[in-house]
């Protein structure tokens, strides 16, 4: 049974984690319509980046964190290629669906989370984490825009594409509690995960380059040159919010179930939208307004089911 300290603490967390997030949309956004930078090659700068970053961290501050068991190593590796297939169909759900539609369909993932838990962890999923889902998915519509038909105008890929992104975050989410269940260190299995997520992108944009766009192997992995704001914001990208949001993240599993960290992540979208209003002088219109109150009331309505269950 969980205290009511405990869920709080898990909420906090999970809440940081997302508002570090939602920067992430911005910078992207920037290095997308500055540089035109592809998405698998900017992906696999960003976890190299990130496991880096880590690195240089820990040697300083957490040395002990390097260490991981060997019965690890094979959940890892799996973790990492979850990883670095949930970011690749991010990038090509984006690139057929276009970026609103591929946030609705990647937020699928609260209820693809909510059946798995189900099924793996018994989690039970009652009339409250119901409607906080619902909400939450509403508000995404209207946050990204998605209820103007012409948005819809989907393919196959594309619905493939962004069915998968939701899927493969809902299975990462269980697999962060399960990395959480068996006491793994959330800092060492981010540097893990991210580490081989890293390896696999090399494969990915290796086959990108060879079946999809035809290109000499590697072409576009320096394809922001000598661009020193370029390269410094990609690093930023890295190390400050996706570094911060997902080891947040996983720690927050810690305390909260996949499904409710998953909704609580469901913000990300109304934060990017008031930091696009901020940084990149973005109007925010009243139906994203409407649709991230829709949100925040997913979230409030599922913190006070958990605070009368004490689930």
């Amino acid at each position: 049974m969980q205290t009511s300290s405990r869920l709080s603490r898990g909420y906090i967390i999970a809440l940081t984690a997302t508002v570090s997030w939602s920067f992430t949309g911005v910078l992207i956004g920037y290095l997308s319509k500055t540089y035109s930078l592809p998405s698998l090659v900017l992906a696999f700068w960003r976890d190299l980046f990130l496991s880096l970053g880590m690195v240089v961290g820990l040697l300083v501050f957490s040395r002990v964190r390097f260490h991981l068991a060997r019965k690890y190593w094979g959940f890892m590796f799996v973790y990492g290629f979850t990883l670095a297939i949930f970011n690749s169909m991010w990038t090509f759900s984006v690139q057929y669906n276009g970026a609103a539609v591929a946030t609705v369909m990647a937020f699928s993932s609260p209820a693809m989370t909510a059946i798995l838990s189900r099924i793996v962890y018994r989690e039970q999923v009652g009339r409250v984490k119901v409607m906080s889902i619902l909400l939450s998915l509403t508000g995404i519509v209207f946050v990204a825009g998605a209820y103007d038909p012409s948005t819809w105008n989907l393919n196959p890929l594309g619905i493939i594409f962004g069915l998968l992104s939701g899927l493969f975050f809902a299975i990462y989410n269980l697999q962060g509690k399960h990395a959480s269940d068996t006491h793994l260190d959330s800092w060492t299995a981010l540097l893990y995960s991210f580490t081989w997520a890293t390896v696999f992108l090399v494969f990915f944009n290796l086959g990108n380059d060879f079946f999809i766009t035809g290109k000499v192997p590697f072409a576009d992995m320096l394809w922001l040159g000598n661009s020193i704001t370029g390269w410094s914001i990609l690093f930023l990208l890295a190390i400050a919010p996706t570094l911060g949001g997902f080891g947040l993240y996983t720690l927050s599993l810690r305390y909260l179930s996949p499904t409710t960290s998953n909704l609580i992540a469901t913000l990300e979208p109304a934060f990017t939208a008031v930091w696009a209003y901020f940084l990149l002088n973005e109007v925010l219109t009243g139906t994203q307004l409407f649709g991230g109150a829709l949100v925040f009331m997913g979230v409030m309505l599922l913190r006070f089911g958990d605070r009368q269950l004490e689930i």
